[in-house]
């Protein structure tokens, strides 16, 4: 499979050397308008959970600066989305006009969701979107122990990391967390509430509190708090910011019956039984990049692509979809104009 990469930066760079780790038969065709991007041939990574060393793999077999180019040239089989979302649109407009089926990043804003969607459907092209945290083993446990349970429970959920920690490479204003419409605040939404609705279900009401309490100069609140309530009866409070110099995923599920804690790396999740904090054990070895906090797990990237690739030959349904990424998007328009 020719595969077509569009946005050639960090998650660009991490969604080709996971491909080739799946199958080192893919061809990586790169897109982008940065010329030193393009010229990159290497990138170098960390191997493994605990190995040290950092070995080149070759990033892309072929760059071009425009999409255009790119399918005139390689003929790619399919096309990830990788720019900054507020790209996203017209980008995934493209590619489906070029006979793609279309993987993309977190889009945060609904541009060109209808027209897409329309798109898409006309054309019976895959429109895959991704929603990182729904492949997490930590998150699909947690739902299924909430499920089984069969009765309403509360949670308390802290995710905060201090924003210019997020790409230490470079200045936080200098890319989509800067932005009031793509901000660090929406982005930690748009990755945890696809999983927390589909673990709890829809929101029926949410209660908002804004707070700014840095000296970062950005251009919307640096620290929110959710009142949720779940309309099965589950209710959570949600806590996001960008300030907590020590990155944080902080989750604990209680009920009359069910107590589970989760401090979002694998080796964190705990559930309380026989009198005692039990650890869960879900994965059996994982993958973490060094430049990343500990929260972050290469494990869920690659089952995701997995299942993207498996959606191409018709063997599985994604997770995931742009009709049920509106609900996220309208909650979380609903908190900023809160």
């Amino acid at each position: 499979m020719k595969l077509l990469i569009v946005g050639l930066g960090s998650m660009g760079k991490r969604r080709a050397r996971l491909a080739k780790g799946i199958d080192a038969a893919i061809q990586i065709v790169g897109v982008d308008t940065a010329e030193g991007r393009r010229a990159e041939q290497r990138v170098h990574h960390r191997v493994g959970q605990d190995v040290g060393v950092r070995v080149p793999i070759q990033l892309a077999d072929e760059a071009y600066p425009s999409i255009a180019e790119a399918v005139a040239a390689a003929h790619p089989d399919a096309a990830l989305v990788c720019t900054a979302p507020l790209s996203h649109a017209a980008v995934i407009g493209e590619l489906l006009d070029n006979g793609l089926p279309v993987f993309t990043e977190l889009n945060l804003v609904r541009d060109g969701y209808a027209e897409n969607m329309a798109k898409a459907a006309e054309k019976q092209l895959p429109l895959f979107l991704s929603s990182t945290m729904l492949y997490r083993r930590e998150t699909q446990y947690i739902k299924q122990q909430v499920a089984a349970f069969g009765k309403p429970v509360h949670y308390i959920y802290h995710i905060g990391q201090y924003l210019p920690d997020w790409h230490p490479w470079e200045n936080y204003k200098n890319f989509f967390v800067g932005n009031a419409r793509t901000g660090g605040v929406r982005e930690i939404f748009g990755i945890d509430l696809p999983w927390l609705l589909d673990a709890f279900g829809d929101v029926e009401s949410v209660t908002v509190q804004k707070d700014t309490i840095s000296d970062l100069g950005l251009p919307y609140p640096d620290c929110v708090t959710l009142l949720l309530r779940h309309k099965g009866g589950a209710q959570g409070v949600l806590a996001a910011d960008v300030v907590s110099r020590k990155a944080v995923r902080s989750f604990e599920c209680f009920g009359d019956g069910i107590h589970l804690f989760w401090e979002g790396n694998p080796k964190a999740l705990y559930e309380f039984r026989d009198g005692d904090k039990q650890p869960v054990d879900t994965y059996a070895s994982f993958e973490h990049d060094s430049r990343y906090s500990d929260n972050i797990v290469e494990n869920a990237y690659v089952d995701e692509l997995t299942n993207f690739f498996a959606v191409l030959k018709g063997e599985e349904q994604p997770r995931w979809s742009f009709e049920k990424d509106l609900k996220a998007i309208e909650l979380m328009d609903k908190i900023e104009n809160s």
